[in-house]
């Protein structure tokens, strides 16, 4: 009888191609993994309970830090689960420009999974190419909400401030450029030869298997699941705009990076949209004085006002009692906040619903029995962030 031996061996914490501190335990026969399991918690900084700590208001800068590539979406999906609680009515206006920016950072978040992805496969070009664009990008965010990476611009009820007057015509010549660049990622990789043998086929998940697991986003559509929160359940206005969930047919490596492609292209048509429909009007609701602080410039000028804005900032408010969820589509998948309320101003409790550590459950589903150097691949194209899978 033939003797069977294998070796067990870390990959990571401290990896470059884990994204962050994974530690994934493989069990090895060969160059095949016989057995994987990932192990988290390198990087847990208590966020969950640090929300109960603060004023509803105070937790916001907190989401910016969870998934760190997609800011301006973290702020939407909580700022969505408080205004359920409080039943505000938000104004499309300010509804566009969520929408409008929460897919300007699904580009550069996309970009920056691209650049990695293609760099963790030993394609080094693409990095500087897609980095090119992501630049822009965070920019053009940085013109409205003054922050890079970790905005806190969407706010509850409503946002911090309006658009600058130079924002929409960066983002329109922004927009207009960027077919044409990613056109030039799938010059480089859609059909080339070394490309498609590093993921065609590679480390696939069935439908099935998909939602069985709980997986979200761009890795359940590559499996051919039509399913994405902005289609599901409609919010923020995405009820009011024309575009198409793209879908793969065999949810291997090679069908994620395609899904992502697509998805950038279908997030240019939302923001054409939106800019074309932004209508004109207030960027907070109008009937929470209680909630949305008054205008930087009646608190310089108006006793009334700066008392209300001090009350705001110092004390908060105080929602009913009561629990919400709302979910938002991230860059990654399903991203969402439970909120509960026992009356004060500060939350009972907040449960963050992310797709990273969702999906990163599904890794061993993929990877067993597969090459040690697909592990690398299938990593990648989950695309996860530590911060959001440890909070």
């Amino acid at each position: 009888m033939a003797e069977s031996r294998t070796m067990t061996i870390n990959m990571g914490p401290q990896h470059p191609a884990t994204h962050g501190v994974l530690r994934v335990l493989l069990e090895l026969d060969g160059e095949n993994v016989a057995k994987s399991e990932p192990h988290i918690g390198y990087l847990h900084r208590g966020i969950e309970k640090l929300f109960e700590s603060m004023t509803w208001r105070q937790g916001l800068p907190f989401t910016d830090r969870l998934d760190y590539t997609s800011g301006v979406s973290n702020n939407l999906a909580y700022c969505l689960a408080v205004e359920k609680l409080l039943d505000l009515n938000i104004p499309k206006r300010a509804q566009y420009l969520r929408v409008m920016m929460s897919e300007l950072q699904r580009i550069a978040a996309h970009l920056l999974w691209l650049g990695t992805h293609a760099l963790d496969l030993g394609a080094m070009t693409v990095l500087f190419y897609t980095f090119r664009e992501r630049e822009t990008a965070i920019e053009i965010l940085e013109l409205a909400t003054g922050a890079r990476i970790t905005p806190s611009f969407i706010r509850i009820g409503g946002l911090a401030d309006d658009i600058p007057d130079t924002f929409l015509p960066r983002l329109s010549a922004f927009i207009d450029e960027l077919p044409q660049r990613i056109d030039d990622y799938e010059t480089l990789l859609t059909n080339n030869p070394i490309w498609k043998r590093r993921t065609v086929g590679v480390t696939p998940m069935s439908a099935e298997d998909c939602i069985n697991y709980g997986v979200t986003g761009p890795v359940l559509r590559a499996s051919g699941v039509n399913y994405d929160v902005r289609k599901a359940y409609p919010y923020t206005g995405y009820e009011d705009f024309d575009f198409d969930i793209p879908l793969g047919k065999n949810g291997d490596v090679y069908d994620r990076y395609l899904v992502r492609l697509i998805e950038m292209r279908q997030s240019i048509r939302i923001i054409r949209q939106s800019i074309e429909k932004l209508p004109m009007g207030p960027i907070a609701a109008q009937d929470a004085p209680q909630v949305v602080p008054p205008d930087k410039k009646d608190v310089q000028t108006d006793i009334a006002s700066l008392i209300r804005h001090f009350k705001i900032m110092q004390e908060g408010f105080e929602p009913p009692v009561g629990e919400a969820y709302a979910s938002i589509e991230s860059s990654k998948g399903e991203l969402g906040f439970y909120v509960v309320s026992d009356g004060s101003n500060k939350p009972y409790r907040v449960r963050v619903r992310p797709p990273s550590f969702v999906n990163l459950g599904a890794l061993p589903k993929m990877i067993d029995g597969a090459l040690v150097a697909d592990i690398v691949a299938a990593i990648g194209s989950i695309d996860i962030v530590l911060g959001e899978i440890d909070r």
